[in-house]
C-alpha cells in the first residue's frame, strides 16, 4: 500500500553496516515466533510486501529483533537481524535493512514494557487515519485494547508537509513513540498504524482485531450512530480475552505451517 519513495529505495539499497557491537544469541523460540508473526499477519491481510514485525531481544534489553528489509510473508530465521535502539544493525552482513526500523527502535527505548511492535499499512486502518471526523474506537468486546480514542501521529508537526510519511530517522521515531504514549496502538497519517505488546502473541492479536474493528466500525457508521465501548468496557474485555491469546495463536501458526508445507 505505501509504494517505497526514491529516498527509501536509495536509504535501503546501500549495504547495511554493522556497529561493530558484540550480538548475543538470541533465544530460538523466540526467533521462531517472530518468524511465524510475519507468516501470520500476512495469512490474515494484515501485512502485504511490505510491513513489519519486531521482538524485543531476550538477552539485552537495549536490542531487538526485525527481519532484513523483505517480504514479511517471506521471513526465515535466517532473516532475522539484530538492532541497537538507535537502528544500528549488529549482524546484517551487508543486507538490506527496513527504513522504518526506527519505528521500532524508539518504542523499545520510551516503553520498557513492551516486547513486540508491529507496523502494518491495513486497508481497513487507513481511512481512519485520514479522516478529520472520525478516530479509530473500540467497537467490539475482541478489541478492548484499542480503548476510548487511538491516537493519530501527524507527521507534518515533526517535519512539515514535503515528507514522504515514513518513519525514516531517530527523531520522526521518538515523535510517534510519544504520540503512542502509554497506549497499544498509534495510527500513522496517510500511513498505516503501529501496535505494541508485550509479548509477540499478543502484539499479533492486537494487529488483527485493530484491522478487524476498523472495518466493523466502518461497516457501522455506514447505518448512523455507533455504540462504543465504555472505558470500563474495553479495560475488563481486554483482561478476559487477551487471557484467550494462546487459542487463536496456536490456530493461526498451524495454518501458516500449512500452507507452507
Amino acid at each position: 500500500m505505501c509504494a517505497q519513495s526514491d529516498s527509501e529505495a536509495a536509504a535501503v539499497s546501500a549495504a547495511a553496516s554493522d556497529s561493530g557491537r558484540a550480538c548475543p544469541p538470541a533465544n530460538a523460540e523466540l526467533i521462531a515466533d517472530l518468524v511465524v508473526a510475519n507468516q501470520i499477519l500476512f495469512d490474515q491481510g494484515v501485512v502485504d510486501g511490505f510491513g513489519h514485525v519486531s521482538a524485543r531481544h531476550d538477552a539485552d534489553p537495549d536490542l531487538f529483533l526485525l527481519a532484513r528489509n523483505m517480504a514479511p510473508g517471506q521471513v526465515t530465521a535466517e532473516d532475522i537481524v539484530t538492532f541497537t535502539h538507535d537502528g544500528d544493525p549488529l549482524d546484517a552482513k551487508g543486507r538490506r535493512v527496513y527504513l522504518e526500523r526506527f519505528i521500532h527502535g524508539s518504542i523499545y527505548r520510551a516503553r520498557p514494557d513492551v516486547m513486540a511492535v508491529i507496523h502494518s499499512h491495513s486497508h481497513a486502518i487507513v481511512p481512519l487515519s485520514v479522516s478529520r471526523q472520525t478516530r479509530l474506537r473500540a467497537v467490539f468486546h475482541m478489541a478492548g485494547f484499542i480503548g476510548q480514542c487511538a491516537p493519530v501521529f501527524e507527521i507534518r508537526d515533526t517535519a512539515g508537509d514535503a515528507t514522504d510519511l515514513l518513519i525514516s530517522s531517530d527523531a520522526l521515531g521518538r515523535a510517534l513513540a510519544e504520540t503512542l504514549g502509554d497506549g497499544t496502538i498509534v495510527l500513522m497519517r496517510g500511513h498505516g498504524s503501529t501496535v505494541v505488546a508485550d509479548s509477540v502473541p499478543r502484539a499479533v492479536y492486537r494487529a488483527i482485531y485493530a484491522e478487524l474493528n476498523a472495518r466493523y466500525q466502518t461497516e457501522a457508521m455506514r447505518m448512523g450512530e455507533i455504540t462504543y465501548l465504555t472505558e470500563g468496557e474495553s479495560a475488563a474485555t481486554m483482561v478476559s480475552i487477551e487471557g484467550q491469546i494462546k487459542r487463536p495463536w496456536d490456530l493461526w501458526k498451524a495454518q501458516a505451517a500449512a500452507r507452507r508445507a
